[in-house]
């Protein structure tokens, strides 16, 4: 169906030729699905835009061949690779909200490729939506086709992308990360629906993702890439039972796992070293030796949880309650309200790690910043150290959020792309007063970047300068600028590579031995909660599913909702 022989892609920058794909070579037969996996950066998502003829051929340099059934795609015009592209060829784009159009209803984005590629009337276009719609399982297909993208959630807009994918019957879906961010229970559900969709039309599936566990699910065969080469390929069973190369060795040892207990998870330069002439080499590790030295010591951890719980609580949450209004009709007098957290009580002990785990809309955000009074809550109290933050003033809370800062879930949107790293880091240090001047302050700041694992040299760089591990680095050194106690960390590994999650996740546990910090960390990754928490509180409709010791809670679950959300983890199928 599709053949790659020695393609390689390079784009034109300020600083020369940047080679992204070097000399990949790959093919994928009729119902088979080809899994690429690899960290950002490594080629993927540029090796399926070149597929379908999306890069701007005159900042791209294209060479080596692309067969589809057969026909050359890189000799076709624009008008033939037209009528290939999103009718024989389709694409599930990483992000649905920036990928569909935010003015448009998404019932005509479906309709309108129909009518385009299958001269179908706009009754049957319509109708053909609707069929397509209730295909990909969304509720009230009806009204999802009169709904605009924001009105729907992240896994409703998933499924109004797929279902545009396959709205001409194509016999090639690539699907670019198509459940990054989601939730697990939704995750499992698209995948589920993928492989349901495919077998029925025994479609071909190139699938692309950095979660090698999803990958595992869904793969027939595998493709790892490394910096736009391909370091390791194969029948998917064998490449995760016995993975040849130290990349691939890494990439699976740095994934947290329910079914193991590490004080640090193992990171990809364990596995490899590059060398000065750019080539790789092993250092000899392997996954076994190194969890063996990374183990838990069961005793420390129970003497650490006995010493932790004997504890007054720093923060104590009672009965806390943040609704939101909503318009029950025009003329209707009667108030409703959204119960974004409802009735919420729990204590957090000093040094402790609670995890909050739920899936989207459970209430987790509006929780941790009802805490801070980033949103005000409607009731309930927040005593943080025998203070009810609720009662405080709007400069004494000013002066309490030095000690209980938070960490956002998306580090590019919450820096100030006109601030450098240093403004970034000295501004709340002046805000709040802290050293006696800007070059005490500067000096500071310094110590910080080296303390997050970032360079001097990055004190006069801009936000766009930064990889997302670095940002997201940059976002924890900005929250330990005002010396807090109290960190509440929302969602702030999420969007991460396995590999740069792993480092962000270590360095987290680092700074809390080193500076006694105390955490809520807020995440709809059960892994993960699992690898950094003590315990684990679960919500769901802004109510306490429950709350259990981490390993407890995945041993015995108590509620039907715990058991579905870790039911839905992804392992690694071997």
């Amino acid at each position: 169906m599709l053949q790659i022989n020695d393609l390689h892609i390079s784009f034109n920058t300020a600083n020369g030729l940047f080679e992204a794909v070097k000399g990949i070579s790959f093919s994928i037969k009729k119902g088979e699905t080809l899994g690429i996996v690899g960290e950002s950066g490594s080629g993927k998502s540029v090796t399926s835009l070149a597929i379908m003829r999306l890069l701007n051929e005159e900042q791209s340099n294209i060479t080596g061949s692309i067969l589809f059934d057969g026909v050359e795609l890189s000799k076709l015009s624009e008008q033939e690779m037209r009528k290939i592209r999103g009718n024989r060829i389709a694409m599930i784009f990483q992000e649905p909200m920036t990928s569909l159009n935010p003015v448009l209803k998404c019932g005509i984005q479906v309709t309108e490729a129909i009518k385009l590629h299958r001269k179908l009337s706009r009754s049957d276009a319509d109708n053909e939506a609707v069929k397509l719609f209730n295909e990909v399982q969304l509720p009230r297909a009806e009204s999802i086709f009169d709904s605009y993208p924001h009105q729907l959630s992240g896994g409703q807009r998933q499924r109004v992308m797929i279902a545009m994918a396959l709205s001409c019957n194509p016999e090639l879906l690539i699907a670019d990360e198509p459940t990054t961010a989601l939730d697990v229970t939704v995750q499992k559900t698209i995948i589920d629906l993928l492989l349901k969709i495919q077998a029925e039309r025994n479609m071909a599936l190139l699938f692309i993702s950095h979660d090698l566990g999803v990958v595992s699910r869904v793969a027939d065969k595998v493709l790892v890439m490394y910096k736009g080469q391909v370091v390791e390929q194969g029948i998917a069973r064998q490449v995760f039972q016995h993975p040849q190369h130290p990349y691939t060795q890494g990439l699976l040892a740095c994934r947290p796992t329910v079914n193991r207990q590490l004080k640090t998870l193992p990171v990809i330069s364990d596995f490899l070293k590059v060398e000065r002439d750019g080539s790789l080499t092993s250092t000899g590790l392997n996954i076994a030796s190194l969890e063996r030295q990374l183990a838990v010591d069961t005793k420390v951890a129970e003497h650490h949880k006995k010493t932790l719980f004997n504890q007054e609580p720093i923060l104590k949450v009672t009965n806390l309650c943040t609704w939101f209004p909503v318009k029950s009709g025009w003329f209707s007098s009667k108030k409703e309200y959204i119960k974004a957290v409802n009735n919420v009580t729990f204590d957090v002990y000093p040094g402790e790690t609670l995890g909050l785990v739920g899936e989207s809309g459970s209430g987790k955000t509006t929780l941790g910043r009802s805490i801070l009074r980033l949103i005000e809550p409607t009731s309930g109290q927040v005593n943080y150290k025998g203070t009810d933050i609720r009662t405080l003033s709007a400069d004494a809370l000013r002066k309490m959020r030095r000690q209980i800062q938070i960490i956002f879930q998306d580090p590019y949107s919450s820096l100030n792309p006109r601030q450098t790293i240093g403004q970034i880091l000295t501004e709340p240090m002046q805000v709040h007063g802290l050293h006696q001047d800007n070059a005490l302050r500067k000096q500071k700041a310094l110590e910080l970047l080296e303390r997050v694992d970032l360079a001097a040299e990055h004190f006069n760089r801009y936000p766009h300068e930064f990889s997302g591990g670095q940002r997201q680095r940059v976002v924890i050194a900005r929250a330990l600028a005002l010396q807090p106690e109290f960190i509440i960390c929302d969602e702030s590994v999420s969007a991460l590579d396995v590999s740069v999650q792993a480092q962000v996740l270590n360095l987290l546990k680092q700074l809390q031995r080193d500076l006694g910090l105390t955490y809520i960390f807020i995440s709809h990754d059960l892994s993960v909660i699992k690898h950094i928490s003590d315990r684990i509180m679960v919500i769901n409709k802004g109510r306490i599913e429950e709350i259990a010791d981490a390993e407890e809670l995945y041993q015995n679950p108590k509620t039907p909702y715990t058991q579905k959300l870790i039911a839905s983890i992804p392992q690694i199928s071997i």
